[in-house]
């Protein structure tokens, strides 16, 4: 049950934040395992690719390497972004950590010179990020983002 929402969670926020005339190769689930399988058929099908994406654990890395449908790996504020609201829970775990695969796609994503030192500056900052249970994701998103640019020891160089 738990898998179902979070996956529900995931493919809403990402069809919420993907653009009507944007045409790639996976469905509003994004890339990943899910995604090969299912493909970009719409509707409720998508929720079934979200869950396999998400039971898999597959995306993050087809994000960080390119593969699994996940071509776009220039990174940019705009991918990282959607990738902190898409993966906010395994992020938010990481973040408490202080590192993690999650950390480590984002600083490949954001441009960030050292994933360990993003790590450690989300960790300092995770209650300006989730400063409250019901955050929401486009929150969440803004907010790791403005900590990314705004630390410039970390040399984000694709946030702005």
């Amino acid at each position: 049950m738990k898998w179902t929402k979070i996956a529900l969670t995931g493919a809403f926020a990402l069809a919420l934040s993907i653009p009507a005339n944007a045409k790639e190769k996976y469905g509003t689930a994004g890339c990943g395992l899910g995604s090969i399988i299912i493909g970009d058929d719409p509707g409720i099908v998508q929720i079934f690719a979200a869950t396999t994406n998400g039971t898999s654990g597959n995306q993050t890395f087809g994000i960080t390497s390119g593969t699994s449908n996940c071509d776009d790996t220039a990174g940019g504020q705009t991918s990282a972004k959607a990738f902190v609201e898409t993966n906010r829970v395994a992020l938010s775990r990481d973040m408490a950590r202080g590192r993690g695969e999650t950390i480590a796609s984002l600083s490949q994503l954001a441009g960030c010179a050292d994933a360990q030192a993003v790590g450690r500056s989300l960790q300092k900052n995770f209650k300006r990020v989730f400063p409250k249970a019901g955050v929401a994701s486009s929150q969440v998103g803004a907010s790791v983002i403005s900590i990314l640019r705004t630390d410039k020891t970390l040399a984000c160089s694709s946030v702005g």
